[in-house]
């Protein structure tokens, strides 16, 4: 009799594991039922905060709830996306991901209050850009060769701002400047915005940035820019070289957006969002404003996401190891 009744209870158990509960079973069709909320660790006006506003009221429109983009600064990126590993995996708390912060940050401070690996779980590759190398009007140089010319022979004295200790604009400039033999001081801001505002008011000389960042300035005489950091030059910015066309060979390092969720938020919302920002990317409008943003949108499932992710990581680990940046 014992037997037959542990046998019967065993049995019930595996029907159990079997049955999906509710809440994981539900999450797809319910979510979401409430405005969500995606946390950019940089200040407004950067790239990645023009990329997600665009694709994020896309979403919003189908889903009927707010995506709100809520900007939490400092630390090179670092206190915004402790927020969101800190956060209840319960798909209304998402980082937004870019270079400095999934993949840079882990390799260049010595002391983490996050592990990428561990806490984060990517839901979609929104987009890619190149980054723009832009100077102050003021600085006697027409192109990257004759900027280059022009910090060695005044080694020291030009000084470049980025959106933060440990972006990607700092790595990438670090790269430039290493690469190219030169010297420069660095000035570091609280996101992309602050740094083009600088250095439009010559507060620095030169600024690489994604190219939504430049967006308010261009077509006027407030800013030059000189090349695009990738191996080949943009379709976007078709008379722009590209810095590792001539000036800098083999130079090539651009920046993405991959939305990211804490580790343990339901797969089914994963692939949920995933679907709605791939439909969203589809739109002609989005993409429209995207190209006019500088970013080529990307999507794919969230195995996707993450296995992009992992590439990126170890990628910028050589990138922080041939710089030789460090920050304790």
């Amino acid at each position: 009799m014992n037997r037959r009744m542990l046998a019967a209870g065993l049995a019930a158990l595996t029907t159990a594991w079997l049955v999906p509960m509710p809440s994981q079973a539900q999450a797809q069709s319910t979510w979401p039922d409430r405005p969500v909320r995606l946390v950019l660790p940089f200040a407004a006006g950067g790239a990645a905060d023009v990329v997600i506003r665009i694709v994020g009221a896309a979403v919003a429109e189908r889903v009927g709830q707010n995506m709100v983009v809520e900007n939490r600064t400092g630390g090179s990126g670092n206190i915004g996306t402790e927020v969101v590993a800190r956060a209840g995996p319960d798909g209304y708390t998402f980082l937004v991901g870019s270079p400095g912060t999934l993949a840079i940050n882990p390799h260049m401070f010595q002391r983490l209050p996050y592990d990428v690996r561990r806490d984060f779980i990517a839901v979609s590759h929104v987009a890619s850009f190149p980054q723009v190398l832009v100077v102050h009007p003021g600085v006697p140089a027409k192109t990257i060769e004759e900027f280059i010319a022009l910090a060695k022979r005044e080694p020291g004295k030009l000084n470049y701002g980025s959106s933060g200790n440990a972006s990607t604009g700092h790595l990438i400039t670090e790269m430039f400047r290493s690469q190219a033999g030169i010297q420069l001081e660095h000035v570091p801001f609280r996101g992309g915005g602050p740094a083009a505002q600088a250095l439009v008011a010559g507060t620095v000389q030169m600024v690489i940035d994604g190219l939504p960042t430049w967006l308010s300035y261009m077509g006027g005489d407030q800013i030059r820019i000189l090349g695009v950091t990738s191996g080949q030059r943009w379709p976007g910015l078709p008379d722009v070289p590209a810095i590792g066309e001539k000036a800098v060979p083999g130079f090539d390092l651009g920046s993405w957006v991959v939305l990211a969720a804490p580790t343990g938020t339901p797969q089914a919302v994963l692939e949920r969002f995933a679907s709605e920002i791939d439909v969203a990317l589809k739109r002609d409008d989005v993409r429209q404003r995207l190209a006019q943003a500088g970013a080529l949108p990307a999507g794919g499932t969230p195995a996707e996401a993450q296995a992009f992710h992992m590439r990126e990581l170890e990628k910028w680990k050589r990138v922080v190891e041939v710089s030789g940046a460090t920050i304790n």
